[in-house]
């Protein structure tokens, strides 16, 4: 099974950056367990998104913080685009509400 290389937009370095420092860890961690391998498959955490603001293709729940990816196959690698939080039914991106 191969490894998937994970790589983050510089958006998506903004955006975790914007958290607390064991709100980060919490991030990075479930992204590498959760992303490095098998990112194409849909879990109880991870399901496909439909056309959306964000051009991402998947999304990835890690309590109330959302990571926005899309993947690609050929190169084995998860390209983070986003990360956000939600306030209830709202997702907050950059400080900003974002519609899915």
């Amino acid at each position: 099974m191969p490894q998937f290389r994970i790589d983050m937009a510089a958006q998506a370095t903004t955006d975790l950056m914007t958290y607390r420092s064991f709100e980060r860890k919490e991030i990075v961690t479930a992204i590498r367990q959760q992303l490095g391998f098998e990112p194409l498959t849909e879990t109880a955490n991870r399901k496909t998104l439909r056309v959306n603001a964000l051009a991402a293709a998947w999304e990835l729940r890690i309590g109330r913080f959302r990571v926005f990816y899309t993947v690609d196959v050929e190169h084995a690698t998860v390209r983070i685009l986003a990360i956000g939080h939600k306030v209830h039914n709202r997702l907050f991106v950059r400080g900003e509400e974002v519609q899915l």
